[in-house]
């Protein structure tokens, strides 16, 4: 079976740090930029980050640069998302998503995703 899935959410208080994972099983993540997506209650889904295939292209949204960081572990098959300096208006429900391309990630938009997780939930709360 095809699927990403996606570990590590969770309660933290602002300021606080957060690692999500996002693994794959059933198929390489080689030939694959990953995407990071995030949906807060009552808000449309906005992008987050991306990194290429190779990883040696990442982007991220204004909203998180500087405190978000996009890796990915191909021998693992699984890419992370290391979250910092977390605020209240980061809480979401965070996917991960597969896009079949090798190019570099030129932004955080959505153009058709071959593969979703289905998510976890980030929430920031004192």
């Amino acid at each position: 079976q095809l699927q990403l899935v996606e570990s590590g959410g969770g309660l933290v208080q602002p300021g606080g740090s957060l690692r999500l994972s996002c693994a794959a099983s059933g198929f390489t993540l080689d030939y694959y930029a990953i995407r990071w997506f995030r949906q807060a209650l009552g808000k449309e889904r906005e992008g987050v980050s991306c990194i290429s295939s190779s990883g040696g292209s990442t982007n991220y949204a204004d909203s998180v640069k500087g405190r978000f960081t996009i890796s990915r572990d191909n021998a693992k098959n699984t890419v992370y998302l290391q979250m910092n300096s977390l605020k209240p208006e980061d809480t979401a429900i965070y996917y991960c998503a597969a896009e079949g391309w090798v190019g570099p990630c030129r932004d955080v938009e959505d153009y058709g995703m071959d593969y979703w997780g289905k998510g976890t939930l980030v929430t920031v709360s004192s």
